[in-house]
């Protein structure tokens, strides 16, 4: 009885971190962030759409990950309609890359893998 409590509660914990996200970015932290002089992603999606859901903890540990070498922004095209008309978001998830001097370099749309955001990362300038 004990070790079935003791494993539901593990699975409580680890099922909590599995769904961690960021929170949504607002126009000025996506302003502050392309003149950061950092490489940038911004992934464009919803917390509802199944492939953002799947990418939230990916952006999350690599938000923490290369906090200080690059910039790791979501958000959320329902609540913010206005940025997926600024960076002309026409299907859920896009990923938006940035070089260090905020320029676009690189769009994905689609669910996209952690190595392959961390190579365009690179190409944007990430060290």
């Amino acid at each position: 009885m004990m070790r079935n409590i003791f494993i539901c509660m593990i699975l409580l914990l680890t099922s909590s971190f599995a769904s961690a996200e960021l929170p949504s970015a607002t126009d000025a932290v996506v302003k502050q962030t392309l003149s950061s002089g950092k490489p940038s992603v911004i992934d464009l999606g919803a917390r509802t759409c199944i492939p953002c859901k799947k990418m939230a903890p990916i952006l999350e540990g690599l938000s923490s990950e290369y906090r200080g070498k690059a910039n790791v922004l979501f958000i959320d095209v329902w609540e913010n309609k206005a940025a997926a008309e600024t960076f002309r978001v026409k299907m859920i998830p896009t990923q938006i890359f940035f070089n260090s001097q905020g320029k676009e370099v690189k769009r994905h749309i689609g669910f996209m893998e952690k190595v392959e955001i961390i190579k365009e990362l690179k190409s944007a300038g990430l060290k």
